[in-house]
């Protein structure tokens, strides 16, 4: 009974860095492990570079760094960027909507993925709901939930709300 329990939870242990490499159709994802076996295919290849970045936990570092194969332009990341932009220049991204567009409100619409060619209709929506969008007592999270409720209600740029 004994050696059962054993054999069972080995195999269980085992099959996690193999459930792992399966999520992901690209294969182990990012982190030495990755980058060891890149381009090799098939089961053995993609769990052990999934029970190497297992091992050794370098995913978390790749992805914190932006090495090892890693990429930092995930959704979070750039949420997080938006709010700490938004917060650090509030007063000047309010002004720049009051005047229909500016230098704050393009760097905000680039954090905010809008394309080149939509920004002046961006510029136009955030001058005409100004009083809606940023009032006096507007801090920066609810500037930002108030302009992607804006950004899904106006039908040329509700592919920006997040």
């Amino acid at each position: 009974m004994r050696k059962y329990v054993l054999t069972a939870a080995i195999a269980a242990f085992a099959a996690l860095p193999a459930a792992n490499a399966f999520a992901d159709a690209s294969g182990a994802g990012c982190g030495v492990g990755a980058m060891i076996f890149d381009g090799q295919r098939g089961v053995l290849p993609q769990t052990l570079a999934v029970t190497t970045n297992g091992t050794f936990a370098n995913q978390v570092f790749g992805i914190s760094t932006g090495t090892l194969g890693c990429e930092q332009d995930g959704v979070v990341m750039n949420e997080h960027e938006k709010a700490l932009y938004a917060e650090a220049n509030l007063e000047y991204i309010k002004m720049d909507m009051a005047q229909g567009g500016g230098e704050y409100l393009d760097a905000l619409a680039s954090l905010m993925g809008v394309a080149e060619a939509d920004r002046a209709a961006l510029a136009r929506l955030t001058q005409a709901e100004f009083a809606t969008l940023a009032g006096a007592d507007t801090d920066a999270a609810a500037l930002l939930a108030n302009l992607n409720a804006a950004l899904a209600a106006d039908p040329a740029l509700a592919r920006y709300a997040s």
